[in-house]
C-alpha cells in the first residue's frame, strides 16, 4: 500500500496570527516546501457525522485575492461533488452560485477602490 505524507507549516507571528504558511507532500516533484497565503482543510468524521475544518490566511492575503481563493474552491468542490456523487444538476447549480458569488465581491471590490 502506498502513503503519502502532507505536511503543513504555519508560522504564527507575536499576537498568534498566521504570519507564514508553507506545505509540501511526499510525493511531490520537489522536495522545496511551497508558500501559501491561505488554506482550507476539510475533514468528514463519519462516526459524529461533522464536517472538521482548517481555515488559516496570512496578513498578506489580499481581500481579492480570497475572493479568487473561494471562487476556485467553490468550483473545484462543485466537480468534486458531481464525481462523488454523478449529481449533475446541484453540481451545476454549485458552479452558478460560485459564479455569482465571484460577480458579488468584484462589484463590492470595484465600490471599495473605484479606479
Amino acid at each position: 500500500m502506498n502513503q503519502s505524507k502532507i505536511t503543513i507549516d504555519v508560522t504564527l507571528d507575536d499576537n498568534r496570527m498566521p504570519q507564514d504558511i508553507q506545505w509540501n507532500a511526499s510525493d511531490a516533484a520537489t522536495d522545496e516546501a511551497r508558500q501559501a497565503r491561505a488554506m482550507m482543510l476539510a475533514f468528514w468524521d463519519g462516526a459524529e457525522k461533522t464536517a472538521l475544518r482548517i481555515d488559516i490566511w496570512t496578513k498578506e492575503m489580499m481581500v481579492d485575492e480570497m475572493a479568487d481563493f473561494f471562487y476556485q474552491t467553490l468550483m473545484t468542490m462543485a466537480d468534486t461533488f458531481n464525481r462523488a456523487t454523478r449529481n449533475e444538476v446541484q453540481a451545476e447549480e454549485m458552479k452558478k452560485f460560485a459564479h455569482d458569488f465571484y460577480h458579488k465581491a468584484q462589484q463590492q471590490q470595484m465600490k471599495q477602490n473605484p479606479s
